[in-house]
């Protein structure tokens, strides 16, 4: 193990890249054990960092971290390889803490426990499946490939074509709405061909552009969805909440919208029952002239 550690990872420069893999890992695993425990109200744990009624999130320790980690990387001499480690490690540390909250930055609101908040893992499990492909010598586009010699023509035409037809099955996968064939096609370019021949999904731009309401195509794309996509994402949302906690809080813009609407029902309803009694009313009232009519219309033959 230690032979093929030196040879895989040592050997080919990847150490300060295996350093970032495990900081990001490990201290995402942390971030989310803590906040789990702090958002248990655990009597024994630590609590949110507060600055009076500023709650100081833990992006902002993650950019002050990677600021430091780039810095330093930049810094160091080539030579110390050490000290490379050093920043890669910090660098991924900060990396981990500021996605974790990347639904917070890309919302502008704190969303970390509701609906939106998944977005923070997508982002972390994206980064986690890049870093271990090139890890493991997979390079986007094939750059760790073939090398293209500048006094060979053909062999670079070939080379820079095949960057571009790879670049435009990415873009086109993205564009059906699979973000995640898209992005590990980058390394596996035979998934990104899977991707553009199959149907795209409802909703992407490419069904919005190509896929008429009813059509054919709509039908099966939505059919698709229903029978393989929906158990993926849930299986997907099952093992994000095992790992990260639930994502249940509902925002307060959105219970302000329920309250408003449900207010709205209410005065609709109380309006309805309003009406129901006033024409029941009338209707008494119609009644009960109606038979005064008719029981003054019987006196007057009565006493002719």
């Amino acid at each position: 193990m230690i032979d093929l550690f030196r040879q895989r990872i040592m050997d080919t420069g990847r150490l300060p890249l295996f350093g970032f893999f495990v900081a990001f890992i490990v201290t995402f695993v942390l971030t989310r054990v803590n906040v789990r425990l702090i958002r248990a109200d655990v009597r024994w744990w630590f609590r949110n960092v507060t600055a009076g009624d500023l709650h100081i999130h833990h992006v902002v320790f993650g950019v002050v971290l990677m600021l430091m980690g780039g810095v330093a990387s930049l810094a160091a001499p080539d030579a110390y390889v050490g000290l490379d480690l050093t920043a890669a490690v910090v660098f991924g540390m900060g990396s981990a803490l500021v996605l974790d909250e990347f639904a917070l930055i890309l919302h502008l609101s704190d969303v970390y426990w509701t609906e939106k908040g998944r977005a923070s893992l997508d982002a972390v499990f994206v980064a986690i499946a890049v870093t271990g492909l090139l890890l493991l010598g997979i390079h986007p586009f094939g750059f760790g490939g073939i090398t293209p010699d500048p006094g060979a023509s053909t062999l670079s035409g070939l080379y820079v074509t095949s960057l571009v037809i790879n670049l435009v099955l990415a873009v086109l996968t993205l564009l059906k709405g699979k973000i995640w064939t898209g992005l590990i096609g980058l390394f596996v370019p035979a998934l990104l061909i899977v991707g553009v021949l199959r149907l795209a999904r409802p909703g992407s731009p490419w069904a919005r552009w190509r896929y008429a309401p009813g059509s054919r195509k709509h039908s099966r794309a939505v059919r698709n969805e229903k029978r393989f996509r929906r158990p993926l994402i849930r299986a997907k949302i099952w093992v994000q909440e095992f790992i990260a906690g639930r994502h249940d809080h509902i925002t307060p813009e959105l219970l302000q919208r329920r309250t408003a609407a449900e207010r709205a029902r209410r005065r609709k309803v109380a309006r309805a029952q309003r009406k129901a009694v006033a024409r029941a009313r009338r209707h008494a009232v119609s009644r009960t002239r109606r038979r005064g009519v008719e029981l003054r219309a019987r006196h007057s033959k009565s006493d002719h």
